[in-house]
């Protein structure tokens, strides 16, 4: 078995009254797809939110190679790794692809914004960014103005972002939202080549069940905040509860 990643025990956020994720433990190893679906309102952003650091948990405790970051910002813990997608794209609009990419290299490389920069630091910024570019086929764009992109190839270049900034842990909250039946095609195939390299751990939440389905190595269900069950696709699929709780019909 692969050495576990991520690990959290008894994780829990209250919402005034409403407990919006349960005391859920689960752990994710290294080098693997995992999808986590269920209903809407069963918890699933929330979740990410509490592993990225954008919520504090109520209580519980979260893990990332074997060191706790319950209490780390958000910002800490993406440079030890996390990296973190939104169903919303944020990018710099007015700067070409390639630029946008280049900015988190050099984040990643803890230097701040210089208007004179060493050649060879620059060269190699580029470099960088061009390769996470290809990664996610958008070499050809790296002239482009982010907000010049369709709305597909945006997403893309956020995940060529979050790659560059060195990311272990690909968090992807509803990768495909907002894309036109043709632009889906593609970024599954992105993420097949991610997955395909096996030096990242992606964590998915998605609705569209054949993408889940195709690309996860585990699913974790999650429902009215707890987690009901985890397993291979197949074992999901032919799961009664989930089958009733979540997909219905459409097994």
């Amino acid at each position: 078995m692969l050495k576990e990643i991520i690990s959290v025990t008894e994780l829990t956020k209250v919402f005034g009254g409403h407990v919006a994720v349960d005391h859920v433990s689960l752990k994710i190893d290294k080098g693997s797809f995992v999808s986590v679906i269920g209903p809407n309102g069963a918890g699933k952003t929330t979740f990410f939110n509490m592993i990225s650091g954008q919520l504090p948990a109520s209580s519980g405790k979260i893990f990332f190679e074997d060191q706790d970051i319950t209490s780390l910002t958000a910002h800490k813990r993406a440079l030890l790794g996390l990296g973190r997608s939104f169903q919303l794209t944020n990018l710099f609009p007015n700067l070409s692809a390639l630029e946008n990419v280049q900015l988190a290299v050099q984040a990643r490389k803890a230097k701040g914004y210089k208007l004179l920069i060493d050649r060879r630091f620059e060269e190699s910024l580029r470099a960088l960014a061009m390769e996470s570019l290809r990664m996610v086929q958008l070499e050809d764009k790296f002239t482009t103005p982010a907000s010049v992109l369709t709305h597909g190839e945006k997403r893309k270049l956020e995940l060529a972002i979050i790659m560059a900034m060195g990311s272990k842990v690909l968090l992807l909250d509803e990768p495909t939202a907002g894309m036109s039946v043709e632009e889906v095609p593609a970024i599954l195939k992105v993420l097949k080549d991610i997955k395909n390299r096996g030096d990242k751990t992606i964590v998915l939440v998605e609705h569209k069940m054949d993408m889940v389905i195709s690309l996860s190595d585990r699913i974790m269900v999650l429902h009215n905040g707890r987690l009901l069950t985890e397993g291979t696709s197949e074992e999901i699929i032919n799961n009664p509860q989930v089958q009733k709780v979540y997909l219905g019909e459409a097994v």
